[in-house]
């Protein structure tokens, strides 16, 4: 009886550990959505955008900026532990003025391109994350950067100091 109580008990936690690993859905980005670290309205600026799932969080936090969401990421301190991650598919996108409402993916399978020299929402150089690799290779073509996963974006490409005499691109 205690062996069946035992294989009851480790069946229940696996049931719950499994509950537990799946990821919330992103959430479309409203003109209420207000970026994590500037408190300004996300909708309103340009270039990709990202939002974080939190455990215990009704609402994922919003980033007006990719740069600004690895920038979380690589922070010791987090309010609480991460549920999900997502970012706009640039791929995807009308424009970068209009990077989209609904087209996240999740960001560890996105590509992202970084070291294009493009401006984000909020100004700073750009990790500019894709669905497609064939679309950050095109946008490569065009810009410049190179193509990274998520984990292997470095450092200094979003915790280092922005240079703000560094010329930066809008791109169409």
């Amino acid at each position: 009886m205690k062996r069946l109580a035992l294989i009851a008990l480790v069946a229940l936690a696996a049931c719950k550990e499994e509950k537990a690993a799946i990821a919330p859905e992103p959430v479309a980005l409203t003109e209420a959505a207000l970026s994590y670290f500037c408190q300004m309205n996300v909708a309103e600026h340009g270039g990709p955008k990202g939002q974080i799932h939190l455990q215990g969080y009704p609402a994922p936090i919003f980033f007006a900026q990719v740069r600004d969401l690895v920038t979380y990421l690589k922070s010791p301190e987090r309010e609480a532990e991460i549920t999900a991650v997502y970012v706009s598919d640039m791929g995807a996108a009308v424009s970068w003025a209009e990077p989209g409402t609904t087209n996240w993916i999740a960001a560890d399978k996105a590509v992202f391109v970084v070291g294009a020299g493009v401006a984000g929402g909020m100004g700073a150089p750009e990790v500019v994350p894709f669905g497609d690799p064939s679309a950050a290779d095109r946008f490569i073509t065009r810009y410049g950067g190179r193509a990274l996963q998520l984990d292997a974006i470095p450092d200094a490409e979003v915790l280092g100091p922005v240079d703000l005499n560094q010329p930066l691109q809008n791109p169409a």
